[in-house]
């Protein structure tokens, strides 16, 4: 049976109404992180953003939807359920990609130029940029 992992993240968007993508492990991401113990699944999501890309003071929004997806890690089969969250941001902040988390670039992307990175990411990246759209789950 596959060990469960529950993450969060964010689909984060700047005042110029792009949302926030993160070049990692040679595929186009969104930020997102394992859960704390004591944390809230809303927290999480905020402090793996921050983390992540260096961010400060995101606002959280309303939860966008809730993502499945199998992978292997070290020869264990992993099941991770991540809760995406609207998020925004405010200002001309200063982009730092967490290296450790193997994060290579940051990039601000508007939603008439999404496809070029959709077609080098995850399945459920897709699905929940779709629905984050779909659904006008924007802030304001």
């Amino acid at each position: 049976m596959a060990e469960r992992i529950v993450a969060a993240g964010g689909i984060v968007r700047n005042e110029d109404k792009a949302i926030l993508l993160m070049l990692r492990r040679g595929k186009w991401d969104l930020p997102k992180g394992k859960l704390d113990d004591g944390e809230s699944i809303e927290e999480c999501a905020v402090r793996e953003v921050e983390e992540e890309t260096g961010l400060q003071l995101v606002v959280l929004g309303e939860l966008v939807g809730i993502t499945h997806h199998l992978y292997e890690e070290k020869g264990k089969q992993i099941e991770k359920e991540t809760y995406w969250y609207a998020m925004e941001v405010t200002g001309n902040q200063q982009l730092v990609p967490q290296e450790e988390e193997d994060i290579l670039e940051l990039r601000w992307v508007r939603e008439e130029e999404l496809s070029e990175y959709l077609s080098n990411t995850y399945d459920n990246i897709i699905e929940i940029v779709e629905r984050y759209y779909d659904n006008k789950n924007q802030i304001n």
